[in-house]
């Protein structure tokens, strides 16, 4: 299976089936202080798991950062 993630095509061999098991590749352990859009839409956390992935979705991932 092939994603845009932040604007870069990545190739999976074992294509995580929805958002959560992408996640949990892409950012493991971490839930707080991201945001994700799925095809320009925000998903929010609760919908990760029933959110399922097909060819060619586009994947942004937005962390949150402290600074001045």
């Amino acid at each position: 299976m092939e994603l845009i993630i932040n604007h870069t095509r990545k190739i999976f061999n074992v294509p995580p089936e929805n958002l959560e098991a992408l996640m949990a590749l892409e950012a493991p352990g971490r839930k707080k202080g991201i945001a994700v859009a799925l095809n320009n839409s925000i998903i929010p956390i609760s919908s990760w798991q029933n959110t399922l992935l097909q060819e060619n979705d586009s994947i942004l991932i937005i962390t949150a950062t402290q600074g001045g």
